[in-house]
């Protein structure tokens, strides 16, 4: 199949559009490196063996994203492009609604004007907002707590809809919780531009030197040790989630919790880090973090069954794989 992958440079798309190349698949990216570098280009390139196609292109604009429509048949959009940190969204929330509803009624528009039938959507935990964990699909209240996670809400009821008036229309919106890790290759990873917003490569770059100490927002949260509890994802298990979810989705609207199904705090995730790289990491602790929750795992049984999906990398591997990367950069 040719599957455009938009965002494809970043840290989620450039390891699906590596997966994708590894199934035989023919990949075109459309990404316009705010948060990327063409460097990942040509190391997804050296890792597969294989060729894609790159535009530098915003996918906002329509008339730009319309010169790929108009010269490849596409069967399919894996769809990334987007703004993605919960703090930074806070602060500067037009950026986050504007960048990422207009891009995602772009490429709706694009599928219906050139019958393209598949459209998986990037989306994420943080829609389900301060419910109870573990989370589950079938969650009637989508309670968010930041502009990020309102605006992928928002995303997820316009495809939706646009779903409904199309009943041959196949839309799969994955919600995925925290992607760790990098390619077991070293050559791509998560590389975002500036001081991260992330905690795996804020904490790598931590042990490298780069940064001096980690911050931990808040340890007063009701968790087992104060900080706040997440469910992380091996980013390869994620990419191949991605790859099932093109082989098994179906017509009509399918949702999926992509991540674990297990819940690790900051806390416990420094231990891990620091058993995994033999290195220790010098943390304080500060304010909480406007927009986060205490606590965010994933029940992933309807992925397991429905995509046949179940991730294979631990904890241990995901550190050691994050720090890799970081170690080479």
């Amino acid at each position: 199949m040719n599957i455009l992958v938009t965002g494809g440079l970043g840290y989620i798309g450039s390891h699906t559009c590596l997966a994708l190349l590894e199934e035989g698949h023919s990949v075109i990216v459309a990404d316009n490196l705010i948060n990327s570098k063409l460097k990942t280009l040509d190391n997804i390139k050296k890792i597969a063996n294989k060729s894609l196609d790159f535009h530098q292109v915003d996918v906002s604009n329509e008339k730009s994203l319309e010169t790929i429509f108009s010269s490849f048949p596409i069967d399919g959009i894996i769809h990334f492009a987007g703004l993605k940190a919960v703090g930074e969204s806070v602060e500067y929330p037009l950026n986050y609604y504007y960048n990422n509803l207009v891009s995602t009624i772009v490429v709706a528009r694009m599928c219906e004007r050139y019958d393209v039938k598949k459209l998986i959507f990037s989306s994420s935990a943080t829609v389900y907002g301060d419910n109870e964990a573990p989370f589950f699909e079938t969650m009637s209240s989508l309670k968010t707590t930041n502009p990020y996670g309102e605006s992928k809400a928002m995303c997820e009821r316009i495809l939706i809809d646009f779903a409904r008036s199309n009943p041959s229309f196949s839309v799969g919106i994955l919600r995925y919780f925290n992607p760790i890790g990098a390619h077991e290759s070293a050559l791509i990873g998560d590389s975002p531009n500036g001081i991260p917003n992330n905690l795996m490569p804020y904490l790598t770059q931590v042990a490298k030197g780069k940064l001096k100490r980690l911050r931990i927002f808040g340890d007063d949260y009701p968790t087992i040790d104060g900080t706040g509890v997440r469910d992380y994802i091996h980013v390869m298990d994620l990419a191949a989630g991605h790859v099932s979810a093109l082989y098994n989705l179906k017509e009509g609207i399918h949702i999926y919790n992509l991540g674990s199904g297990k819940g690790t705090s900051v806390l416990e995730l420094i231990q891990a880090f620091e058993k995994a790289t033999k290195i220790n990491i010098p943390y304080e602790i500060v304010n909480r973090r406007p927009g986060d929750i205490a606590s965010c795992w994933a029940n992933t049984n309807k992925a397991n069954k429905e995509l046949k999906w179940i991730p294979k990398r631990d904890l241990l591997t995901m550190c050691r794989d994050s720090w890799r990367f970081e170690r080479n950069h």
